[in-house]
Parts: structure tokens; C-alpha cells; sequence
């Protein structure tokens, strides 16, 4: 039984490309005051036919990633259970770790573009997409957190006809949860566009509109847009914190959710 607030922390890792030991530091920091950890980005081991290619408009090199991220992060959480779903083969995708102690109803993953197995032409980044889940027993009633990296195109993030059939999708799986449930992620989608207003206007919670957030970018990140992070609730999570965390570990800033 849950008796204090909850801590959520949603971050895409960059693939640990601003540094290894200062994102494993991060996780070691947070993880006495964190439930769960919602990561994107995640490599479990290299794809042999990746290394050298394009990967979100820049060539790829294992060098500079952390081509074994599922397990460096799961020896830094031990006092945690990962739940790992890749867009590509089993070798990169969205990673949870739920602390140990939660009972999890269920988990699992559905497909939002494309399908499980699509292998992209040209640039590894136009790879499927998936959303991760976990449904928790809290005090009784079931939460459903939500785990997603929204459609790179290399056309910036604005709307187009895959992000907004990959909007319905979503919502489309939500509609089936039981209970309230947390979308959370990098939705590579401007606050403007109607891919992203779609999730508003279903009732949900926008914290980063709530909360007046400007950025969710780090310095890592050069770009004017500085958007790509967000945290939608329904109407029945008590959201009682929420914050952009100051910690440069990537060129995306983490999100830190407090019920």
C-alpha cells in the first residue's frame, strides 16, 4: 500500500550522448525519491546494421553511446524492475523501472506508427513507434503510466498526417484503461499543433501548460524550439508537484511528476 506521494521522472537520455557517468549519476541521485522512471532513447546492445548510418539526421557512432544502456542503468537501479520495449528489433527503445514493492497489474506495449519489426530506408530515426505501459494497484485502484517518444520526421515538429493518426491512436488505447492513467514523454510535437492539442482536448492535463513551462530543453540542445516534453494526467490524478529538474544530463531536460 502507497502511504506517500508518488515521484515520477520522464527523461529522454540522448543515448547518454552528454556523458555516461553523469546520467548514471543522475539516477543514482534520484532514485531514493523516485517511483518510476519513464526513459527514452534507450539502447539494450549495438544493431549491427546501424553503426555508421543516418539516426535522426546525424550519423550514428557507438562510440559516443551507450550501446548497453538497458543494463549500465539497471545496475545503477537495482531496488528497481525494468520493463524494456524497443522501436527497433530488441535493440533500442523506451525503458521503465518501476520500484520494487509496486504491484503491477499489467504491462505491455501497442504500436502508434507503423508496426513492430519495420525497418526504416535511409535514417534509422523514422523507425516505428510504440507506447510502454505499466498498470499499478495504488491503495486499491488502478493508474496506468504511459511511456512514449512521439514521430521524428526530420521536418521539425510540426503537424503532419502520421503524428495525428499517431495522436488517435493513443488516444484510442486510452480510451480502453480502467482507472486514471499518465502520458508521458518526448512527444516531439510544438504546443500549437493539433497533434498535440488532440491529447487537451480528450480532458487531459497539460502540466507543461499548467505550469507555464517555456522550455524542456538543455543547453546541449542549440536549437530555437525548445519544446518536446510533456506530462498529460486525467482529471483524477492528485497532481501535487511538477518540475522541469536542473540536471544537463541530456539535451532534454527530465520532468519530475509528484501525486
Amino acid at each position: 500500500m502507497v502511504t506517500r506521494n508518488m515521484r515520477i521522472i520522464t527523461l529522454n537520455t540522448w543515448g547518454g550522448r552528454a556523458g555516461k557517468e553523469d546520467l548514471l549519476a543522475f539516477f543514482k541521485k534520484y532514485k531514493d525519491t523516485t517511483d518510476l522512471f519513464c526513459l527514452q532513447e534507450i539502447w539494450a546492445k549495438p544493431h549491427k546494421d546501424l553503426c555508421g548510418g543516418l539516426a535522426g539526421g546525424t550519423v550514428l557512432d557507438y562510440s559516443k553511446i551507450m550501446v548497453n544502456g538497458v543494463k549500465e542503468i539497471s545496475d545503477a537501479l537495482p531496488e528497481f524492475a525494468a520493463y524494456f520495449h524497443p522501436h527497433i528489433a530488441d535493440n533500442f527503445g523506451l525503458l521503465m523501472f518501476v520500484k520494487k514493492g509496486y504491484s503491477v497489474i499489467k504491462d505491455g506495449e501497442e504500436f502508434v506508427h507503423k508496426h513492430k519489426g519495420y525497418n526504416p530506408e535511409s535514417d534509422a530515426g523514422n523507425h516505428a513507434r510504440n507506447i510502454q505501459y505499466v498498470t499499478l494497484d495504488i491503495n486499491g485502484k488502478p493508474l496506468t503510466v504511459i511511456n512514449f517518444h512521439g514521430l521524428w520526421n526530420g521536418k521539425g515538429k510540426t503537424d503532419s498526417e502520421d503524428r495525428i493518426n499517431q495522436s488517435k491512436k493513443i488516444l484510442e488505447f486510452t480510451k480502453n484503461l480502467s482507472g486514471d492513467f499518465i502520458l508521458c514523454g518526448d512527444f516531439n510535437l510544438l504546443p500549437e499543433t493539433e497533434s498535440l492539442k488532440m491529447f487537451e482536448a480528450s480532458g487531459l492535463r497539460n502540466l507543461i501548460k499548467e505550469y507555464g513551462v517555456i522550455s524542456t530543453r538543455t543547453s546541449h540542445y542549440t536549437k530555437d524550439v525548445k519544446y518536446a516534453d510533456y506530462i498529460f494526467t486525467t482529471e483524477g490524478v492528485d497532481v501535487k508537484g511538477f518540475l522541469v529538474l536542473p540536471e544537463e544530463v541530456s539535451d532534454h531536460a527530465a520532468l519530475l511528476l509528484e501525486l
